[in-house]
């Protein structure tokens, strides 16, 4: 017997999805039925709106059911389709890497601006005046900042290192440096934090350090969603109080950076003063600034040599 066609249309599957999500609690339940049916059916959403009636076939309508039910587990929408837009670019991610977040564009944007597409060359060291523009990001996962970074300075003379002591996310980032044709532009090194630039005639080179370190405290760490869970604990604990990672970049920076150069780092609710005064006043950094995000949260600390 053939199997039946058009067993249901698109908008009473969207419908059943997101009660079934929604009374699993789960937030956005709406969002990710979309979401989720979008990538079973290989359509965009937009195409969704327009054609509410269209009609699922058996094989549609069971891929959709068994994708629900791996959300139902509580697995990240992203881990599911594989893949996460951020800052319009669209990234592969999997379970070996963090899922890029919107907050972490503030801190692309603040970079990028401050390299821009022609490079402040004359607040650095006058023997780079005739090299590349060297950026490092520290922890690179996905690479979403790197690529990110690479792909919006594109037409400038840049080289992005992008460091991180996975193995299986450094793959997942040169896939991403691939997909995304910057992958001229970016070398990648596997090591701690900073180690990897050891050896590699760097000091006093770099324009620019970024990181999103993990800087959830262990009291932080309790309280995040069973989503947050299933991402890779070593890109989100930042230690007891979550400031371990950022205040060892902070404290390695200064012998790569370039006169004129900054660090730029995402930081954790709460924890934007602390290592803005540490690095001031312990570290000796010239000028600190705090930049706010969307959300009027203290998000992005950049020292500047």
């Amino acid at each position: 017997m053939a199997e039946p066609i058009g067993i249901v249309t698109a908008k009473d599957a969207l419908f059943a999805a997101t009660r079934r999500l929604r009374e699993a609690g789960i937030k956005g339940a709406r969002l990710d039925a979309e979401v989720l049916l979008t990538h079973v059916l290989g359509i965009r959403r937009e195409y969704l709106y327009a054609h509410p009636e269209m009609r699922l076939d058996f094989n549609e309508y069971e891929r959709y059911q068994a994708v629900l039910e791996r959300r139902l587990t509580r697995l990240p929408v992203a881990y599911i389709t594989g893949k996460k837009e951020f800052m319009s670019l669209e990234f592969t991610v999997n379970e070996h890497v963090l899922i890029p977040r919107p907050e972490t564009e503030v801190l692309v944007e603040e970079v990028v601006s401050r390299i821009g597409t022609s490079p402040p060359k004359d607040n650095l060291k006058d023997s780079l005046t005739d090299s590349p523009t060297i950026i490092a990001d520290i922890g690179t996962g996905s690479g979403a900042i790197a690529v990110s970074v690479a792909w919006f300075l594109r037409t400038a003379d840049i080289i992005v290192i992008a460091t991180d002591i996975s193995a299986n996310a450094l793959t997942t980032a040169q896939e991403n440096a691939k997909k995304h044709k910057v992958d001229h532009m970016v070398k990648f090194f596997q090591g701690d934090l900073l180690c990897p630039l050891d050896g590699e005639g760097l000091e006093d080179k770099l324009a620019a350090i970024v990181s999103n370190p993990p800087y959830l405290s262990r009291r932080a760490m309790t309280a995040v969603s069973k989503e947050v869970t299933q991402e890779p604990e070593a890109a989100l604990f930042g230690g007891e109080q979550g400031l371990d990672f950022s205040l060892a970049i902070l404290k390695d920076a200064r012998r790569f950076l370039a006169p004129g150069g900054f660090v730029a780092l995402e930081v954790g609710h709460d924890q934007a003063g602390i290592l803005a005064e540490f690095a001031k006043e312990t570290l000796g950094y010239g000028e600190v600034e705090i930049v706010l995000d969307l959300a009027g949260i203290e998000r992005v600390v950049i020292a500047r040599q």
